[in-house]
Order: structure tokens, then sequence, then C-alpha cells
């Protein structure tokens, strides 16, 4: 322990800031790959130029002025204290969950100085590369808050149905019972939600049956 401390001492906290983070990031990465909890992202987040983060398109957890207002407040105040849950893809990092904490450090002026143009980022497991996943994924976090919008819930499961995702997988990916899925995919009224549906035949009057 005292090599590594005099290694970090001597070695990594004279370089230059940028140099300095990336040598950080480095160690922590590579810690994880022997930590025996490298298979929770948790275990490693590192920070990441800003620019490279960014929002994903189906997010359906709004947050009114107020909150968000709070929410900068938190971070002004305590400091982030949940990184960002991202995606990687050809050097971009796509958010999963942490939104609102994203646009807070991207858009607050004070924060982003002060965390000097950086986020903290922790990467879902690799296995959840296809977007049904990653949909489900934000999905699940917020869900586990108890915050989404059923118009944007709606489109979500629409958008899994013409992936091929089966109302079973939907609900079990999402926390759904089957009637939630129903209801949810009644609210588009897109007939080719319901192409798979077993209904019962409509009441028709034989026309042979005497008033």
């Amino acid at each position: 322990m005292q090599i590594i401390n005099a290694v970090l001492q001597n070695e990594i906290a004279d370089m230059p800031e940028e140099e300095r983070i990336d040598a950080i990031n480095i160690i922590k990465m590579a810690l994880h790959e022997i930590s025996p909890f490298k298979n929770e992202p948790i275990d490693c987040v590192i920070w990441v130029p800003c620019d490279t983060v960014l929002a994903n398109d189906y997010n359906p957890n709004k947050v009114a002025p107020p909150e968000m207002r709070l929410l900068e407040t938190s971070i002004l105040e305590d400091g982030y204290t949940q990184p960002i849950v991202t995606w990687v893809d050809d050097g971009k990092r796509e958010v999963i969950d942490g939104f609102h904490r994203n646009r807070v450090g991207q858009e607050c002026k004070t924060i982003r100085e002060r965390i000097r143009g950086y986020l903290p980022v922790t990467t879902v497991n690799e296995n959840r590369h296809d977007r049904g996943d990653r949909i489900a994924s934000t999905i699940r976090h917020n869900r586990a808050r108890g915050k989404h919008q059923i118009s944007a819930m709606s489109d979500i499961v629409v958008e899994l149905a013409r992936r091929n995702w089966s109302d079973a997988k939907i609900g079990r990916e999402l926390g759904m019972d089957p009637d939630e899925v129903l209801r949810l995919k009644q609210i588009t009224g897109l007939a080719e939600m319901f192409a798979n549906e077993d209904f019962s035949e409509a009441w028709e009057i034989d026309p042979y049956t005497e008033e």
C-alpha cells in the first residue's frame, strides 16, 4: 500500500489536470477488472467530459421546474452523490439513468465549472447494448422510483412491441402485469398493436331469430 501511495503522490499528483483525470480513470478501470464486484456497474465510477455524454431520446420521466431547481440545489450543496448510468457506443455515452443529473451538469454554469466540464458516469453491463434492453433498463430505474408518464410509457410499449417483444417479455422487463401492458397499448389506438391478441368473437344477431 505504501508503494501505491507513493506512486499516486509522486507520479500522478503533479500531472496536468486533464492527464491526471485520465490516469485516475485508468487506475479505477484496472482495479475494476480484478474487483470481486466487477459485474456491478457502480463498482467503477469515472469522470468523463460533458460533451461525450448524450441524452437518450426516449426517457418518459419528466421533472417539473420546481423539482429541477431542487435537484440543482442538491448538487450545488451536496455534490454529485449518484453517477449517471450510461451505455457506450463509438466513444459516446448515452444516458440510461440520470437524465436530469446530466442536464444539471451540462446546463448549470456554476456546477459545470466546479466539476471542470466533466460528469461522473458508470457503464451498464456489456450485454445491455440492444436499444430495447436500454429502454427497459431506463424504465426499470424510473418505475423503481415511481416516476413515469402514462403517454410516454405508452410510446415505449409501442416501440418495444414493434421490435417484436411479446407482451410477456414487455411485462417481465418493465415490471408490468398483462393488464397494464394491454392498457398502454390501447392508449395508442393503433390496430397493429393488437395483431397478435386473442379476442372472443363479437356477438352477432342471428338473422333467422324471431323477435
